[in-house]
């Protein structure tokens, strides 16, 4: 296992995921400090209860699994307010956690082995087309916001049911569960029920 830290948010991150920051904490300003001097990722967990934004009364409590995130761009829009783009890499279950400098989370994390690659079945294609046509207008319109970015892996069956998972507003739990699944195909099909229980197509 190896000691990383931790930036616990509403939503989930998934590999290949895109993640937009705006920091402000101290602790997370440490963080990005320590992560671009080092080199090195730290892990983006749900937050299962709790408030993103430090509170002196709050209790946050961790999904216990999460995604190693790459800080591809900093921009410091002032000194104590700085713009992140952050890559998603692999997953990992977590293991013991503390708190350290500033309050930052800190915890233990083992990896969990990357899907395999599967091709999209036919069965499947219709969410992959839905949301290659989301891709194409947000591209349209100039919508950054859009948690997506190249290269799009269209034909591969986990990578459509990340975006999914990122996208649909579905639970911190379950995201943080379907994050655990190794199984691509069975998020898909669990996807697929949302979105038919939900009158989406």
């Amino acid at each position: 296992m190896t000691d990383i830290p931790l930036f616990p948010l509403s939503n989930a991150l998934f590999p290949a995921g895109l993640l937009q920051l705006r920091v402000f904490e101290v602790r997370y300003l440490d963080l990005v400090r320590q992560c671009q001097a080092d080199g090195t990722p730290f892990g983006v967990v749900a937050l299962l209860a709790g408030q993103e934004v430090r509170t002196p009364e709050g209790i946050e409590v961790l999904a216990p699994v999460g995604t190693y995130a790459r800080i591809d761009r900093c921009d410091a829009l002032t000194p104590t307010l700085w713009s992140l783009t952050c890559t998603g890499l692999g997953r990992f279950q977590l293991g013991d956690t503390h708190r350290g400098k500033f309050g930052l989370w800190r915890g233990q994390a083992q990896d969990i082995p990357d899907d395999p690659i599967v091709p999209l079945p036919a069965a499947h294609q219709d969410l992959a087309d839905l949301l290659g046509r989301a891709i194409a207008q947000a591209q349209r319109e100039g919508a950054p916001e859009l948690p997506i970015a190249p290269p799009y892996r269209l034909d591969e069956a986990g990578w459509v049911a990340d975006r999914w998972c990122e996208l649909l507003p579905l639970s911190p739990a379950v995201k943080a569960r379907l994050l655990a699944s190794t199984d691509a195909l069975a998020r898909l099909r669990e996807l697929r029920a949302w979105l038919r229980d939900n009158g989406l197509p």
